[in-house]
């Protein structure tokens, strides 16, 4: 696309399957750089990448060629084949399927960063499924509940 200026912000969270408390501290920053490295090799730009045990959060800048699903199932199928090849769960790792998608612009990139950065401190505030409705209701995302996720542990 000769021509084609773009930058487009986005964040994208996504959970560990069942939302299962998996993502221990002791390989996290690691997994949080190989992802870093799979948004690089497909010629995007992560910023920020921070998450919990059960959940992460991506801020990253997309060229309009890539389109966000094709990034993410990379992004989550690469990460997840790699935590498995590590050795460092005693059982399959798998993520959620799915995933939530939301836009910024310029101005809002370093409240995100922000917020990112301090995912461990705001959890103990809010839980994952509090936080990932309250960024669906501010995106004015519509969602049927029954579908959101697989709260399998609440049903």
């Amino acid at each position: 696309m000769a021509n084609t200026y773009s930058k487009i912000y986005l964040q994208t969270v996504f959970a560990v399957k069942h939302r299962q408390a998996l993502l221990q501290k002791t390989f996290r920053e690691e997994l949080f750089k190989y992802m870093a490295g799979i948004i690089k090799n497909e010629g995007q730009f992560p910023i920020k990448i921070n998450g919990v045990e059960d959940h992460v959060h991506l801020a990253f800048s997309i060229h309009p060629k890539m389109a966000v699903s094709d990034l993410m199932r990379k992004v989550k199928a690469n990460s997840s084949k790699w935590i498995n090849e590590q050795g460092f769960l005693s059982h399959r790792f798998e993520w959620q399927r799915g995933f939530g998608a939301f836009s910024y612009g310029q101005s809002q990139m370093p409240t995100l960063i922000r917020y990112i950065e301090n995912q461990e401190e705001h959890h103990k505030k809010q839980t994952f499924k509090e936080e990932y409705l309250d960024f669906l209701n501010a995106f004015q995302v519509g969602y049927d509940e029954e579908f959101l996720f697989d709260w399998i542990f609440e049903k």
